[in-house]
């Protein structure tokens, strides 16, 4: 992990919109017990030191949703770059329109289909919210 300009560790994340035939995309809220828990969030997680990008949503979606996915099926959107009090995000936020299996919370997560404007309803991490504008543009 590098240091960001600020002094806080930089942390790479990477997000996925999932995206149904409907329009609609997939988020999860945060379980009891976590930091932010409540908040709603596009699935995803942290990218291991020497992991690509695209691998670790794929690993995070089957770990996270039980759905498989592959990288020629991620299309990158656009990004995050938020400041939190203890760690600065970057976060790429990848569209993804084929993927196999039905998702499912296997961390105890709630999900939800939701059309991107309706995203902006929903208490949202602060780094996520910048994105919702890309997408309901996209969608």
């Amino acid at each position: 992990m590098t240091a960001a300009p600020e002094g806080r560790p930089l942390v790479l994340v990477v997000a996925c919109a999932l995206v149904d035939v409907d329009g609609r995309v997939l988020v999860a809220q945060r379980p009891p017990g976590k930091k932010m828990a409540g908040l709603w969030e596009f699935p995803g997680g942290k990218v291991h030191p020497g992991e690509a990008p695209e691998d670790a949503l794929i690993r995070e979606l089957r770990e996270e949703l039980a759905v498989d996915t592959a990288a020629s099926c991620l299309a990158p959107l656009t990004f995050a770059s938020h400041a939190y009090d203890d760690f600065h995000l970057l976060m790429p936020l990848y569209v993804c329109r084929v993927w196999q299996g039905r998702p499912e919370g296997k961390e105890g997560q709630a999900l939800r289909w939701v059309r991107p404007v309706a995203l902006r309803d929903l208490p949202m991490p602060a780094a996520d919210v910048p994105l919702v504008a890309h997408l309901i543009d996209l969608l």
